[in-house]
C-alpha cells in the first residue's frame, strides 16, 4: 500500500468514527422541576385506613438523563378509622407537610434502548428512595370514646400529640414518559408515581398507645398514587447515547 493510499484510508476511518461518535450521543438538560397530585391511602394504628390526597413539588439535578438527586415537598391529608365502625371508635385526620431528598435511578441508564422500540418506551421506568421530615398536624381525632360506644363508653383519653415531627422515608417506583422539543431535546415528561411513605414515630395518626395493648409494631405509612408533569431546563450536558 502506497503512503498516499494508507494516509487516505486512515483519514477515512477516523472521519467515519468521528461521524459515528457524533451521532451516538446527544445533549440533555441538567435540571428538572415538577408538580403533581393524586390520592393516598393510610396504614396506621387504627384498624382500617382511608383515602386522602397528596400534592407535591420537586426539583431534580440530573447526573445523567436517568440518574437524579432531588428535593421533594408534599402537602396533603392522611386520614383513617371511623368513629362508628372502628373497634375502639377511633378516627383521625392529619393535614401534613413533608420535605426531603431523594435518589432515583431509571432503566435507561443500563439498557440498550437505542436497539429496540420497546426498550426505548420503558427507559423512563425508575425506582427511588429518600429521607426527610414529615410535619404532622392532626386536625380531627377521637381522644375519648363516645357515650354510645359498645365497649368502655367514655374511655379516654387515647394518648398522643396533635403536632409532631417524624423521620419520613419515601420509597417509589414510577414511569416518566418523555416529550421532546423542536430541537430534539427531552424538554417535558408525564410522570406516574407509586410511593410508599414510611414514618418513624407515632405522629401520623396522632395515637401513641402502649404496644402491649394495641399490638403496634409497624411504622405508620401512607401510599400515594400521583400523576405529574416535569419540565427540563438549565445548562446542557452531553450523554453517550442518542436520546
Amino acid at each position: 500500500m502506497t503512503p498516499k493510499l494508507l494516509k487516505s484510508t486512515l483519514l477515512t476511518i477516523i472521519f467515519t468514527l468521528l461521524i459515528h461518535f457524533s451521532f451516538a450521543q446527544s445533549n440533555y438538560f441538567k435540571w428538572s422541576g415538577g408538580i403533581g397530585a393524586g390520592p393516598n391511602f393510610s396504614r396506621t394504628d387504627v384498624k382500617k385506613g382511608n383515602w386522602g390526597h397528596t400534592a407535591y413539588g420537586e426539583l431534580n439535578f440530573h447526573f445523567t438523563p436517568f440518574v437524579t438527586l432531588g428535593l421533594e415537598a408534599q402537602y396533603g391529608l392522611v386520614q383513617g378509622g371511623n368513629i362508628r365502625t372502628d373497634t375502639h371508635n377511633r378516627q383521625f385526620a392529619n393535614k401534613y407537610t413533608t420535605i426531603g431528598a431523594n435518589f432515583k435511578f431509571m432503566l435507561g441508564e443500563v439498557i440498550d434502548f437505542e436497539s429496540s422500540k420497546f426498550l426505548d418506551n420503558i427507559k423512563g421506568v425508575y425506582a427511588g428512595i429518600g429521607v426527610g421530615v414529615i410535619n404532622n398536624n392532626i386536625t380531627d381525632i377521637v381522644r375519648f370514646k363516645p357515650p354510645w360506644a359498645a365497649y368502655d363508653p367514655g374511655f379516654g383519653p387515647f394518648p398522643g400529640q396533635d403536632k409532631t415531627r417524624n423521620i419520613w422515608v419515601p420509597i417509589s417506583i414510577g414511569y416518566n414518559y418523555f416529550l421532546y422539543d423542536g430541537y430534539g431535546y427531552i424538554r417535558y415528561a408525564i410522570n406516574l408515581n407509586l410511593q410508599s411513605n414510611f414514618t418513624f414515630g407515632e405522629g401520623l395518626d396522632g395515637y401513641d398507645d402502649p404496644a402491649a395493648k394495641f399490638k403496634n409494631y409497624d411504622p405508620d405509612t401512607y401510599n400515594s398514587y400521583t400523576i405529574g408533569f416535569k419540565y427540563f431546563f438549565g445548562n446542557v450536558r452531553t450523554y453517550h447515547k442518542t436520546l
